[in-house]
């Protein structure tokens, strides 16, 4: 009598941490590049740790940050969607990092045969499909303070099931202008601001304190910081009453 042999129980979390078949572990310094913008898309990245930001070059030079990734993120994910394409973002490194390389035949072979990996890859696609809808609306309606206040509270990760990173890793002034569509001498106002009333501190790095979040969940400030300011939402006609639809001012 023969014994039917049975395959393993698929460990999702032995999966993501561990080269193997189509796999592998990289590491890459500050600043060094994942991938590059109009490179083959044939591979998909599981960050393990670190932080990463991916940002797209247009054809007269202008570079702007798109999003930026943190541990548990995939990158890349592009080259599933289809056939072998190129690039349409470069992955940077904002920290030292270290991620889990999968091959695209190997990501859809899996995906396809374990339901734990489709799952919380279809969870990760759904999440970072609401947050570019949250930044869609925040760049529409929101003032360059909050935008400013919002993008310093992800980089925390405030709001995460885990306890937030309050120190968030080196970014320029110029980058946080492109990601919030300002300019710098706006965002270093703002800073100061910040930081005056005791909601960040910078020296070389920025640490994010909760109070920060006053600004999102409720009126930016005034000019002197002691309540809403001419454009805050306190000072305009509340949508409820008019009935109208107010258009955004970009």
């Amino acid at each position: 009598m023969t014994t039917k042999r049975t395959q393993p129980a698929f460990d999702l979390a032995a999966f993501l941490a561990n080269a193997g078949l189509g796999r592998k572990i990289v590491h890459l310094k500050a600043s060094e590049h994942f991938f590059s913008q109009g490179e083959p898309a044939d591979f998909v990245l599981y960050l393990q740790a670190g932080r990463a930001k991916l940002t797209v070059v247009s054809k007269t030079g202008k570079e702007a940050t798109i999003t930026l990734l943190s541990s548990g993120d995939f990158v890349g994910e592009e080259s599933i969607a289809g056939p072998v394409g190129l690039r349409m973002a470069t992955a940077t490194a904002m920290t030292h990092c270290t991620a889990l390389k999968i091959e695209r035949e190997e990501m859809i072979r899996v995906m396809s045969e374990e339901h734990d990996l489709s799952a919380l890859f279809l969870k990760f696609l759904l999440a970072r499909s609401m947050r570019i809808q949250a930044d869609l609306v925040d760049q529409l309606f929101n003032s360059s303070e909050k935008r400013l206040a919002r993008i310093l509270l992800l980089m925390a990760e405030f709001g995460k099931a885990s306890d937030p990173e309050t120190l968030i890793p080196k970014i320029t002034q110029e980058t946080l202008a492109e990601m919030i569509g300002t300019t710098r001498s706006r965002v270093s106002f703002f800073m100061n601001r910040f930081r005056r009333l005791g909601f960040i501190e910078y020296n070389g790095r920025i640490k994010v304190h909760k109070s920060l979040l006053n600004v999102v969940l409720h009126d930016q400030l005034s000019e002197d910081g002691t309540g809403p300011g001419k454009g805050s939402m306190a000072s305009q006609p509340s949508l409820a009453t008019n009935g109208k639809r107010r258009t955004a001012k970009l």
